[in-house]
């Protein structure tokens, strides 16, 4: 051990879980320091007791009233001024669970020892989450993301500040950079949705805000400062054009739009994702969605991308949403189309929210674009990003819901779960919520539950965790949270942080998160660097291999 700091105190109870040290004239001791002690068995052997600074306080010992605090320091009073901690044990070597004694000297855990503390030690693959105050790093094991013991991350908190996202990309670098996949960083993939604004759009380009103290810092954590070595960007098309031109502004090169034609939303059965928005599951309206999904699957297929139905073919969403709405209304039809027994209302209400998806959807299901496979979202690239900022809530839920569903499914079929797949996915609560039931709830369920077995990982963000589908939660090994309000942080979905932490987590600056791991009883406090990609157009320097810088077209605007 290195010179100690501290002394177990015998004026508090010392348990194997918790105990009070006072820390020595001239030395400090503060929050998430790390310490060591020994304690010595009766038989000779030697207890390595490792823990954390939970809190710190400082009194005056020999002072009965508050005002005594001006007797004291005008000499008047004897007092002296005492620091304790309290420390939750994290570890102990060997596994004998014993309280430190009174008057036991503390240390400070470093290099070897604070890394057994941590248990940095056993982890045969460790990946860089973050740094320390001092700059040390944090690791968290592999095992329990990559689906050997666990899988999924869940990152929770206060929008514009909590940098959720931020931070997700960056333990998306830190997978694809430092080493911890081997060769399987090659195959492994990330799929990104982008749900706010353009910052997700220049992953490729480095970061000209970058300084040199941000780099140091990278090197610390044993991660390269650069940029995204391969992304593929997606964007919808704008609407009402003819040639399906992405709906970007900030940047003109590299984006390809997407969108599906309505031969593959017939015969792939995407009309359900139409209605991803949670209802009721009692609505019967949901009978007529399955019925008239059996009846687009006998549709015959067309060379340009639309269906025939029925002998009438249909190049539009448009006039598809009027064919099926003929169908299920006329009298003729109903049956077949509807399903028996089906009455007026329900028939209603299922083509009130059919007709409504129209102007949201259609520039996304069409049949009036050349060569509509180069329109298909592709996860060639090493990160994926399906920028949805411009679509309405219900185009949001269809694009996330089609497109996580074709990715399970061809990694199911594939069989193949050392290749991973990361899902990325703000505004988790949308997709889903605790209440209701819906099709992209049941993929995301679904991804929570079996997507370990095949390699899908679900790094899922939001802003109230408390307003997440539980099992979801419940299924992710590694738990983040970043600046959180006051009420949500009483929330019993933040059981696991202790008090005194759940009081910092609404004080957190940006850049810092609290970080849960099943292997470590106590959450890390975790700093992780500024990006070393561009996360808006102002911040794009030129591609490595070559390229422009883009133009900012809000530079030099205020709101």
């Amino acid at each position: 051990m290195d010179q100690p700091v501290a002394r177990v105190i015998g004026t508090e109870d010392a348990t194997p879980l918790e105990f009070w040290v006072g820390v020595a004239p001239g030395q400090y001791l503060q929050l998430d320091d790390v310490v060591a002690l020994r304690r010595v068995l009766p038989d000779g052997e030697i207890v390595h007791v490792y823990g954390m600074v939970s809190q710190v306080r400082a009194r005056h010992e020999g002072a009965r009233f508050d005002s005594d605090v001006f007797l004291i320091e005008d000499g008047v009073l004897p007092a002296e001024v005492s620091e304790a901690a309290q420390v939750t044990a994290t570890r102990f070597e060997p596994e004998i669970f014993v309280p430190p004694r009174p008057g036991q000297e503390v240390a400070r855990a470093e290099e070897d020892e604070r890394d057994r503390a941590l248990f940095f030690d056993q982890m045969a693959e460790r990946l860089p989450i973050g740094l320390s105050r001092t700059n040390q790093p944090f690791f968290a094991n592999l095992e329990f993301l990559d689906g050997r013991r666990g899988a999924h991350v869940n990152i929770s908190g206060i929008s514009g500040v909590a940098t959720k996202t931020t931070y997700a990309t960056f333990l998306l670098h830190s997978l694809f950079t430092s080493g911890a996949l081997g060769a399987r960083s090659v195959n492994t993939k990330a799929l990104i949705f982008n749900v706010k604004g353009e910052d997700l759009l220049f992953l490729d380009h480095p970061n000209v805000a970058l300084d040199d103290v941000q780099r140091d810092r990278y090197r610390a954590a044993g991660l390269a400062a650069e940029a995204f070595r391969s992304v593929g960007i997606f964007a919808p098309p704008r609407s009402g054009s003819a040639a399906a031109v992405p709906d970007v502004s900030a940047r003109s090169e590299g984006v390809t739009s997407f969108f599906w034609t309505l031969d593959e939303f017939c015969h792939d059965d995407l009309l359900p994702f139409l209605f991803a928005d949670a209802e009721d599951d009692r609505a019967q309206y949901t009978m007529v969605v399955y019925n008239v999904m059996a009846q687009l699957r006998r549709s015959a297929s067309l060379d340009d991308g639309g269906v025939q139905i029925e002998g009438e073919g249909v190049r539009t969403f448009r006039d598809l949403t009027d064919l099926i709405t003929r169908k299920v209304q006329d009298e003729e039809d109903r049956y077949t189309w509807a399903g028996p027994a089906i009455g007026t209302g329900t028939i209603n209400a299922f083509v009130r929210r059919l007709q409504g998806a129209v102007r949201h959807v259609e520039r996304l299901i069409r049949a009036d674009v050349p060569n509509p496979e180069r329109h298909r979202v592709r996860l060639e690239h090493q990160v994926t990003v399906v920028d949805l900022h411009n679509l309405a809530d219900r185009a949001k839920r269809f694009v996330v819901g089609v497109t996580v569903r074709r990715a399970f499914e061809d990694k199911e079929r594939a069989g193949q779960s050392r290749e991973l797949l990361m899902v990325v996915l703000d505004e988790l609560n949308k997709y889903a919520p605790r209440e209701g039931s819906s099709p992209i709830k049941e993929i995301l369920l679904d991804v929570a539950e079996r997507g370990r077995s095949l390699g899908v990982i679900l790094v899922g963000a939001q802003q109230t965790a408390s307003e997440v589908e539980r099992r979801i939660i419940a299924n992710s090994s590694l738990r983040v949270v970043g600046r959180l309000d006051s009420a949500e942080a009483a929330r019993e979905e933040y059981g696991f942080l202790p008090t005194v932490q759940r009081q910092r987590s609404t004080i957190l600056k940006p850049g810092t998160m609290l970080v849960s791991q099943p292997e470590l009883p106590v959450p890390l406090v975790v700093e992780f660097p500024f990006p070393a990609w561009a996360t808006r157009a102002s911040e794009a320097g030129p591609l490595p291999g070559g390229g422009d810088q883009p133009e900012d077209p809000f530079e030099g605007l205020t709101d």
